[in-house]
């Protein structure tokens, strides 16, 4: 009498798609300056380049440092598949998302680590200008999730402005269980909330050479609650007069500027 085969369950099926997903998964970027960044990152594999001709004049060291062979096209002829309103600048680079690797890797190391959460922040050019800021205030990683997150796209590495091929952008499965798994790694954590009574400044008042974590929620909606049970502390941006609220990507520099140490 023949075993009837074991049912495979829904959660084991649906992260064998994620993953088979992810292996075919590109992304094309444009624009000069991302393209730039992008071929001149040795992490980041290179599929295809579509350029004009002024275009390649204009990257000819990073098409060269890249080892990739160019279509040049007419610029009237130009049809990468990217949004058609997209300003491309004539340059577009179909390429494999960057690996970043764990969140112990990215998030123990240095000296006094700053990390940045996104709780639903599904915007590119949020998340582009986010990691742009992360990059200049020496941020560890930023973190979103791998759904309700924007992922790497053409509009968020335009915006990042280079940072993407530089700043760690993770995506963990469950923001709950990552803010708990930087707890346990020893991360102050702190969600930024317009209702909260403290500010970070007030919280971090004596534990400046802590390493901690910022969660930043989408506009609008904010954190949710879950996460707001999360975290140690929720805390605000000391406004001055009656407006209390910001972009989520100047908020996210304001809060990283404010929980730096310094002398």
């Amino acid at each position: 009498m023949s075993k009837k085969p074991t049912k495979k369950p829904q959660w084991v099926i649906e992260k064998e798609q994620a993953k088979k997903a992810g292996v075919s998964e590109t992304v094309w970027l444009f624009g000069l300056h991302a393209v730039r960044d992008a071929l001149m990152n040795p992490a980041r594999e290179k599929l295809r380049l579509i350029v004009t001709l002024n275009a390649k004049n204009k990257l000819e060291e990073a098409i060269a440092e890249a080892g990739i062979e160019p279509e040049v096209v007419d610029p009237r002829r130009f049809k990468a598949p990217i949004d058609p309103g997209s300003v491309h600048q004539g340059a577009a680079l179909e390429v494999k998302p960057l690996n970043w690797g764990s969140l112990a890797e990215n998030c123990i190391g240095a000296e006094v680590p700053r990390v940045l959460l996104l709780d639903r922040v599904t915007d590119p050019h949020n998340v582009g200008a986010i990691l742009r800021s992360a990059e200049v205030l020496g941020a560890s990683a930023v973190i979103g999730t791998r759904h309700h997150s924007a992922p790497e796209t053409g509009a968020l590495a335009k915006t990042a402005s280079g940072a993407l091929e530089r700043q760690p952008y993770l995506r963990m499965r469950n923001l709950a269980d990552t803010i708990v798994e930087l707890q346990n790694m020893g991360f102050l954590v702190l969600g930024l909330d317009g209702e909260a009574e403290q500010t970070i400044e007030q919280v971090l008042k004596g534990r400046k050479d802590m390493p901690v974590a910022l969660v930043l929620g989408a506009e609008g909606p904010g954190l949710r609650q879950k996460t707001k049970e999360t975290v140690d502390f929720l805390v605000k941006i000391d406004f001055g007069g009656g407006f209390g609220s910001l972009n989520v990507s100047n908020a996210a520099a304001i809060a990283l500027y404010a929980s730096k140490e310094r002398s």
